[in-house]
């Protein structure tokens, strides 16, 4: 054995004495405060970076980096929704209302800010009462889309309304800002507003519906000048869109004296080489609404818009205004609160309820062909959804229609089509395709890739034949890992080549490259994948707005690599075409690439352990080693102890290899026992390497757990089709039992905590086992006799697909196989509980019914079981008031310290709480 030097041992002993000693406990308010960075944005020439620090109770910040020589930064106070000009000159920052406003302020009055941040000089510019605001694409202008003043509709002396107008039909004021001179054009009642894609122009339509003035403006950015290009006193001006180069521009206008539910609209399309005005008419079968948007083509040859086939004013319900109307049977009837819900309906109630709203605005897509001035419909009733793209000759269509009634229980599929720009003609091309499961189109419509029941595909339109690319290959495609009674779904696709020769698809560990001609592939990262258990993944792509992401031939690729052995990311290179990757970048972390500048290879990408805060880091993709780090968040842990995390293996009850995370105690020693708490879903081995979520949430935050001297288990899961329950009691007495005979377990002071599927884990599991001293069960599904037929609120949708094809796992109707609906259900085991437990549930639940809680709550108290429900009233699945989720987490502290650490019961816990109403505040 190497000796340590005395001198050198008494101080490392001593060093780590006074680490612990003078280390701060972490506290709820530590948390609160704790900053987490949102997503970064990136300058397109990678010269300027920006993001938000926001605390999980507090204000904001935004920091800004200029990247150069000599680095600069600016940080934005109570900054927010942060945007880079395309240069990186300016960047503008969202400034809310403060925390204590929003709290104790009248919510009408409060309003946004907006700074503008000068990035050469430092300056800031506010502007107040802000709606919207957005660069031009090469960042040398601004539009500032203001709140309309309290009382811009209002007479001044007698304070009514001068006329009833729809709020939609009101319009803002707007400034646009020349920023490199501060040249600033003002506009009155701008509704709809527009730059062109190339910054050369913008336009606004202008809707004044008190002097009954419309017109729409045009101005050239190059000269400032303005232009009215369309003028009426009876026709309100709809939505507007300007072509590449500023070619053409097209708007939408309707009469401005009907409501917007009956207003019908026209297309109007301007020449403005020539100023030349032409009306696209509406047809018997087709018109436009309010919700008829317009988007040219990137290259200004297409103009696509929606169409539906009707307008119609929005129905009322009948008003008594005779003395007869009392007793009319019609009218008294009208008035009536009735949903009939018919056996032969595609959605059941809630359902079409839930998604009325998103129907009504709905719209059928056409395309113009401006040289031809012809317009295709390409949407149609029985197909109505269509994927809008750059291509020029086909796009992708769906339906769901056929399958809406089917979704209740077998979850969600579409019939997809190809669609001909030219003729509107629609070619079946997958029948019944799972809606997770959705094909490609190349760039240039020559193909379509998809993935059918194992295997990848390919379809050449013109030729009319499909290829099977993976039948010959001995490597499954098909997802290795499901264990859902539905087919497996594949691994999904990378980009196409931008000339439609080929196209990346993934297979579990590896990267493919499949040539279109040949239809042949091979692996991008040579089979290494599979080989060293590294999953590959292309990384630090270029995504520009409205356009297909492509790989140019010879482009050198980065590649994530996850080892599913060490659960740490590397960074890898590749060239398209080619076979063989070379690591630039290994560590024993987790990483990420958060932003790539569209311009150039600058990335910017994040690097985190669960002791090592994923800070932001500067570098060229060929050479992320390199990086430059430029936040310092990692600097709040200074003055914390914190723990350490590390892989455990072992085999569960059926004698699977499984992994999971083990989060050691701050201040861990070796040899002693320590209380655990369990938190799992699925797998949840690959968080070996994260930083832990600082926030106050439904969930434990691990950090402030093993500061107060917990281990955190976090187990993977595998499960068995038709028996969930027994599944996840095997996966976690076995693992339970492995960090037992480790020695850092007390085998009696282990805690188990789950939400909503982990909710119901939990809720099983202690009905079948003794291990756990405690456990905490979120919004949990307790008997799956009565949760089949339920409602998931929030969408509307129907339970029973989840139970018979997906996460609840059984495999079978309730009326097929009502012994395995029974045997998985908590509540049927009840007096089998020797576990205490507390339910948590929000009871305007939008996933699990909360009646489920209730349910496993009856059934405790009815077998005399140790049991507390805590309702949250108000609260969807997860907790979203910040009261509320802050007393969950010191509940839930309080309840395990009890229990597991045998610390005196809160009386909440001893004598419940008994019901009362307080005083309003008014």
């Amino acid at each position: 054995m190497k000796m340590m030097p005395i001198a050198m041992a008494v101080s490392a002993i001593t060093l780590s004495v006074f680490t612990s000693a003078t280390a701060k406990q972490l506290t709820l308010e530590d948390i609160m405060s704790f900053e987490t960075l949102q997503q970064p944005v990136i300058s397109n020439n990678g010269t300027v970076i920006a993001v938000e620090a926001k605390p999980d109770r507090g204000d904001s910040r935004v920091l800004v980096t200029v990247m150069g020589e000599k680095q600069k930064q600016f940080t934005i106070a109570n900054g927010s929704q942060v945007q880079t000009s395309a240069d990186g000159q300016f960047v503008m920052a969202t400034i809310p209302p403060t925390l204590l406003e929003q709290e104790t302020a009248d919510k009408k009055s409060l309003t946004n800010n907006l700074i503008v941040l000068n990035t050469q000089n430092g300056r800031q510019t506010e502007f107040k009462r802000v709606k919207h605001a957005e660069f031009s694409l090469d960042g040398k202008f601004i539009a500032i889309e203001f709140e309309p003043l309290d009382n811009q509709d209002t007479d001044s002396e007698t304070d009514k309304p001068v006329k009833e107008i729809e709020e939609a039909d009101i319009g803002n004021g707007l400034s646009l800002i020349q920023l490199a001179n501060d040249k600033r054009i003002d506009f009155d009642h701008v509704t709809q507003w527009v730059f062109d894609d190339k910054s050369t122009a913008f336009s606004a339509a202008i809707n004044d519906t008190t002097t009954n003035l419309h017109q729409v403006k045009w101005v050239d950015l190059t000269t400032q000048k303005q232009t009215v290009v369309f003028d009426s006193n009876t026709l309100q001006v709809g939505h507007i869109a300007i072509s590449t180069l500023a070619q053409k521009l097209a708007f939408t206008v309707g009469d401005s004296q009907a409501l917007r539910w009956g207003r019908e609209y026209q297309l109007k399309l301007v020449d403005l080489n020539n100023n030349k005005l032409i009306t696209l008419p509406n047809t018997k079968e087709w018109t436009l609404n309010q919700y008829s948007s317009l988007t040219f083509s990137n290259d200004g040859e297409r103009l696509f818009f929606g169409r539906v086939p009707s307008v119609k004013p929005q129905q009322q319900i009948a008003q008594y205004k005779t003395k007869a109307d009392v007793v009319d049977r019609n009218i008294i009837v009208g008035q009536r609160n009735l949903r009939v819900w018919h056996g032969d309906d595609p959605k059941i109630k809630p359902q079409e309820v839930k998604e009325y709203n998103k129907q009504l605005k709905h719209t059928y897509l056409a395309v113009l062909h401006i040289q031809a001035n012809r317009i295709v419909q390409l949407a149609t009733k029985a197909i109505p959804d269509v994927n809008m793209g750059q291509q020029k000759r086909y796009l992708l269509a769906s339906s769901n229609l056929p399958y809406q009634k089917m979704t209740t229980w077998a979850g969600f599929y579409r019939d997809v089509y190809l669609i001909d720009l030219n003729t509107g003609n629609h070619n079946l091309v997958l029948a019944q395709q799972s809606s997770y499961a959705m094909p490609t189109l190349s760039p240039h419509a020559k193909f379509v890739a998809y993935y059918k029941q194992g295997d990848v595909f390919l379809y050449d339109i013109s030729n009319n034949r499909k290829h099977n690319l993976t039948h010959n290959l001995s490597v499954s495609f098909a997802n290795e890992d499901h264990d859902y009674p539905s087919l497996a779904p594949g691994y999904g696709f990378g980009p196409w080549v931008e000339d439609d020769s080929g196209i990346v698809v993934y297979d579990k560990f590896d990267t493919w490259q499949f040539n279109t001609t040949s239809h042949t592939g091979f692996m991008l990262t040579n089979g290494k994948g599979r080989q060293q258990n590294i999953e590959f993944r292309l990384s630090g792509l270029v995504n520009k707005p409205n356009t297909q992401t492509t790989l140019k031939q010879g482009e050198t690729l980065l590649l994530k690599g996850y080892s599913h052995s060490t659960k740490a990311d590397n960074f890898y290179l590749a060239k398209e075409d080619e076979s063989g990757v070379k690591a630039v970048l290994e560590t024993q972390s987790k990483l990420k690439v958060a932003a790539r500048a569209s311009d150039n290879q600058t990335i910017v990408y994040t690097q985190q352990r669960y002791d090592q805060y994923p800070d932001l880091k500067v570098a060229n993709l060929t050479s992320p080693a390199k990086a430059i780090q430029i936040t310092e968040l990692d600097k709040q842990r200074d003055g914390f102890a914190w723990g350490q995390s590390e892989l455990v293996h072992w085999r569960d009850g059926d004698g699977k290899k499984t992994d999971g995370v083990l989060i050691k105690p701050t201040n861990y020693q070796q040899g002693k026992q320590y209380p655990v708490l369990v938190y799992f879903y699925r797998f949840m081995s690959d968080r070996l390497h994260a930083f832990p979520d600082m926030k106050i949430n439904h969930r434990p935050n691990f950090a402030w757990y093993a500061d107060n001297g917990y281990a955190i288990f976090l187990p993977d899961i595998r499960f068995e089709v038709g028996y969930p329950g027994q599944s996840a009691v095997k996966g976690l007495t076995s693992g339970v039992q492995k960090i037992i005979d480790l020695g850092i377990a007390d085998p009696d002071a282990i805690g188990i905590q789950g939400h909503s599927w982990g909710g119901y884990q939990t809720a099983f599991a202690v009905t079948q086992t003794d291990i756990f001293k405690a456990a905490v069960s979120g919004a949990p599904v307790s008997n799956m006799t009565s949760a089949y037929s339920g409602i998931r609120h929030g969408s509307g949708l129907a339970r029973q697909f989840q139970y018979e094809t997906g996460q609840s796992r059984i495999g079978e109707s309730l009326f097929k196989s009502p012994q395995k609906y029974i045997e998985n259900s908590p509540i049927f085991y009840a007096e089998r509980i020797h576990t205490p437990m507390m339910i948590m549930f929000g009871d305007k639940d939008d996933a699990v019914p909360w009646e489920q809680g209730i349910e496993m709550y009856l059934a405790m108290r009815r077998a005399g079981k140790d049991v507390v429900l805590l309702q949250y009233q108000d609260e969807p699945h997860h907790l979203k008031k910040y009261p509320n989720k802050l007393d969950y987490s010191i509940r839930m502290m309080e309840y395990f310290e009890h229990y597991l650490k045998g610390k005196p019961a809160p009386k909440w816990l001893t004598q419940g709480e008994a019901y009362q109403e307080y005083k309003s505040a008014n």
